[in-house]
């Protein structure tokens, strides 16, 4: 058996405007902005330039059920890891950008790593995995 794991979705308010946060601030390629009317939403996938693995999946909200989510879809918990070749370009890039930073860099066992906020609040990592990490073969 062979899987993956594909897509993973973040809820937004708005496409447009989370379109231009990830492209342009975090850095993100927009892989597919597909209008769905017949569904009133569009398929908007984003992920890191050269990417091998999982894209994000940029869902608006649907009513006030999963509205009241947005920016804290797992409780305050940091909710995506993106991996990078160049912790330090990268996160000196995203400071530049207006990213907000809520954790400094650390050294850990297994990289480097700090937290950011997306434009709504959830939280991710950005980390530099260690040669040698299970992980740092992602990096290559």
């Amino acid at each position: 058996m062979k899987q993956a794991l594909v897509h993973v979705a973040v809820m937004v308010n708005d496409y447009d405007e989370a379109i231009e946060f990830y492209t342009r601030k975090v850095g993100f390629d927009l892989l597919e902005d597909i209008d769905m009317p017949e569904q009133d939403k569009r398929w908007v996938l984003v992920a890191p330039p050269n990417n091998t693995g999982a894209a994000v999946l940029l869902a608006k909200a649907s009513g006030s059920g999963q509205s009241a989510f947005i920016g804290n879809q797992t409780g305050g918990r940091v909710f995506l890891f993106l991996s990078t070749d160049d912790f330090w370009r990268d996160y000196r890039q995203m400071t530049e950008r207006g990213i907000k930073f809520t954790r400094d860099p650390v050294e850990q066992p297994y990289g480097t790593v700090a937290v950011f906020e997306d434009l709504y609040g959830n939280l991710w990592d950005l980390i530099e995995y260690k040669a040698g990490s299970r992980f740092s073969q992602h990096q290559e």
